[in-house]
């Protein structure tokens, strides 16, 4: 088990589902975090059950708008002193035939999930210092494509590419992506979702518990993972295999 004692980690998505339970997660292995979401009443909740949760910092924001992740992530420096960790796992869904996608459905999807990713993980690079680590939350249909999953599955890829590209630039700054398959979240409460074929075609046909997606994050954002970078990891219940 990874000791995160002292170090400083970012995670967008934080007010709920597997944002929220890496939160707990690495607070609970001693981190200090600094907590997003646009959703404000899930990212209190959030921080209430957190140890310690005044150490911790939390704020609400949209990670489409450059602005307000600049500003959180210059608050977190500010009292913290550094940003050792980003974990970006703000995301969205809409699930649409390709003829019948709107645009506005499209934009939404990548603003959230692509541009999004993009704006957190320029501004943790440009405070972090060589030894730190970045996440971000990818999918199984980042990898393939999928019925009706169009923008959600554009986007996924863009994120891979994003972090991967980010990879070669930085040295001393690991950039990977978690890809998990269908999970227990409230995003994934739709039936669309819920009775989808994903789980018939995983090895384990069950949804994943937040907490098996959060634990290889984890591993990926400490200092265990030293030699790992632009890599994707899939936890799908070996689904993409």
């Amino acid at each position: 088990m990874s000791d995160f004692k002292g170090k400083v980690v970012a995670i967008t998505g934080a007010g709920s589902g597997q944002g929220r339970a890496l939160a707990q997660l690495l607070a609970k292995r001693g981190a200090l975090v600094s907590l997003c979401d646009v959703n404000e009443a899930g990212l209190e909740e959030t921080i209430k059950s957190l140890e310690n949760s005044a150490s911790h910092l939390s704020m609400p924001v949209d990670v489409s708008n450059s602005s307000s992740v600049d500003s959180w992530i210059a608050k977190t420096v500010e009292k913290f002193g550094r940003l050792d960790g980003g974990a970006n796992w703000a995301g969205v869904i809409r699930v649409n035939p390709v003829v019948d996608e709107t645009d506005e459905n499209w934009d939404f999807v990548m603003n959230v999930n692509a541009k999004g990713v993009f704006n957190c993980i320029r501004a943790q690079l440009r405070v972090m210092k060589d030894g730190a680590s970045i996440v971000s939350a990818a999918s199984t249909d980042g990898q393939i494509g999928w019925p009706t999953f169009s923008a959600y599955c554009a986007s996924k890829h863009a994120v891979i590419g994003l972090s991967r590209s980010a990879a070669k630039e930085h040295v001393g700054i690991r950039v990977n992506c978690v890809a998990p398959g269908c999970t227990d979240t409230p995003m994934m409460k739709d039936d669309t979702v819920e009775n989808s074929d994903e789980i018939r075609a995983q090895v384990q046909k069950r949804k994943a518990n937040p907490l098996e997606i959060v634990r290889v994050a984890a591993f990926l954002l400490s200092d265990e993972a030293s030699f790992v970078t632009g890599a994707v990891y899939n936890v799908d219940g070996g689904w993409n295999c």
